[in-house]
């Protein structure tokens, strides 16, 4: 068990319900610095419309219904998130890493492709994600990244996301979204899924919002 300093000197100093937080976490030994490699890697898994299986073959031409092109671009992300951990927010100001919750990639890269799959699923429009093709878009969406985090004193997992869409004549509308889930258990085996249902129902919203709007 690896705590940061900063860890440290919040658990002497935040009240007693959080401060019961903090020893069952390191009891449990739920947040850790360490260097040792993961035996998994949690990853985020697009569960909108057609499975897999039901979308479009390896080689096959994607076509629009519309002449609507949608490019996703990549969202910013605040320092604690430009990483492959999974950031455990302990008090406002001080957060920690939970062990063993490792990302396959950085969260906003993994984010942008289950947005752009999820926009892809629902709507008859093309749908760019890949930096290359982006110039072609009629319409744009991106944003920030703001959470995709497991919240200590509430047992939660947070996605945040602040969405901008930029429409073909140049009008920009932006939105926040958010899906929170509690009762979930500081552990990599269940917050990695938890944040994966989160992502998916922020991503479902940011869908309907964008394909919706005029």
């Amino acid at each position: 068990m690896t705590w940061t300093k900063d860890a440290k000197r919040a658990a002497g100093r935040v009240p007693g319900h959080i401060a019961a937080i903090f020893a069952g976490l390191a009891l449990s030994g739920c947040i850790s610095l360490g260097s040792e490699p993961p035996e998994n890697l949690i990853t985020l898994t697009p569960t909108a419309g057609a499975s897999m299986a039901e979308s479009s073959s390896i080689g096959a031409t994607t076509m629009s219904g519309s002449d609507q092109a949608i490019a996703v671009l990549s969202p910013e992300t605040p320092a604690m998130l430009d990483v492959t951990r999974v950031p455990v927010q302990i008090t406002d100001t001080k957060i920690a890493y939970l062990q063993d919750a490792v990302w396959v990639e950085k969260p906003g890269r993994l984010f942008r492709r289950l947005l752009g799959e999820t926009l892809r699923r629902r709507g008859d429009v093309l749908i760019l994600d890949n930096d290359d093709l982006t110039q072609l878009a009629t319409q744009y969406v991106r944003g920030t990244l703001l959470d995709m985090t497991y919240d200590a004193p509430s047992s939660s997992v947070v996605v945040r996301f602040d969405a901008m869409r930029t429409d073909e004549d140049g009008a920009v509308t932006t939105r926040r979204f958010e899906a929170r889930e509690s009762g979930i258990a500081p552990q990599a085996e269940v917050v990695g899924p938890a944040l994966n249902r989160a992502a998916n129902q922020v991503a479902g919203d940011i869908a309907d919002w964008v394909l919706a709007t005029p």
